[in-house]
């Protein structure tokens, strides 16, 4: 499939690397004879393809993001593929600076101040903020499908009672805005001190800002209040952060209960590692 997608472009490649911090769609890192570095993209289904090449014209002028240079709507057998420029730097790290934390809070409220575009016909990215409740029970009770195979009955029932009573205590959601929805390190790219933009747009949604900072506290935010802090000021800087504790602890934990559907949909064997650490969380929250 690769190699269909590098004649496609026309690329000239000297060397290529699966990209592994990829859990949904396939990425490659390419070198190209030119002494250029760009990616590739196959995603995972058309309706991501749909929601990638939607959210790069969104976005496009408003947060710092790779420059599409080409695309590729695909076949029958191939679900389409971007052609992407690459940012420099590495993913963000927990060992960043208060500073780095700051940008990406100022990248993240940028990104939360994009509302549905009146002059763009959507068909990939859905707009889900009138209906937020409705769409994050249907999320839950969706993956709670494949959950039910791999917990044992007792701690299947409290977690699905432990959803019904949180869900009730939720504020007003906040927006319509942009939403990530994998708004984690490894899709936020930092050179040095300086945050140069983020990837990865095949989950994105139209949406209430509070589900956006679950991924981004559980691997980053909650290990260092400094940097928590800093980031609180850099996103205050564009827009006023909701009190994120009121609302963290129910996206934690439906976080952690729908990563264990996906795992099993997408192989126990293959992302053992990522149900284990969901599991824990979730036993951690419901014992």
């Amino acid at each position: 499939m690769i190699n269909r997608v590098i004649q496609q472009f026309g690329l000239h490649v000297r060397s290529i690397n699966e990209v592994e911090d990829s859990y949904s769609s396939t990425v490659y890192k390419c070198h190209l004879i030119n002494g250029q570095h760009v990616f590739l993209k196959i995603p995972y289904t058309k309706l991501k393809y749909k929601r990638e090449l939607e959210a790069y014209e969104i976005l496009k002028g408003h947060v710092a993001i790779p420059e599409m240079l080409d695309y590729w709507s695909g076949d029958e057998e191939c679900t389409g593929a971007f052609l992407l420029s690459e940012l420099k730097g590495e993913p963000l790290s927990s060992d960043a600076s208060p500073s780095v934390a700051f940008q990406v809070g100022v990248l993240h409220a940028s990104m939360h101040t994009i509302q549905p575009p009146v002059e763009l016909a959507l068909t990939g990215i859905q707009n889900e903020f009138q209906n937020w409740s409705n769409f994050i029970e249907k999320q839950f009770y969706s993956f709670a499908e494949d959950v039910r195979d791999v917990l044992d009955v007792q701690l299947y029932n409290q977690a699905i009672d432990k959803f019904e009573e949180m869900k009730r205590l939720l504020p007003h959601p906040d927006g319509p805005s942009f939403i990530h929805m994998d708004f984690r390190p490894a899709n936020i790219i930092v050179d040095g001190n300086k945050v140069t933009g983020m990837i990865d747009f095949e989950s994105v949604r139209f949406g209430s800002t509070e589900i956006d900072f679950t991924k981004l506290y559980r691997d980053f935010l909650r290990f260092d209040h400094t940097l928590f802090h800093a980031y609180q000021e850099g996103y205050n800087s564009i827009r006023s952060l909701i009190d994120l504790e009121v609302v963290l602890p129910f996206y934690r934990f439906t976080d952690s209960f729908n990563s264990i559907g996906w795992c099993k949909r997408r192989g126990i064997e293959k992302n053992a590692i990522f149900l284990e650490e969901n599991l824990a969380s979730l036993k951690n929250i419901l014992v």
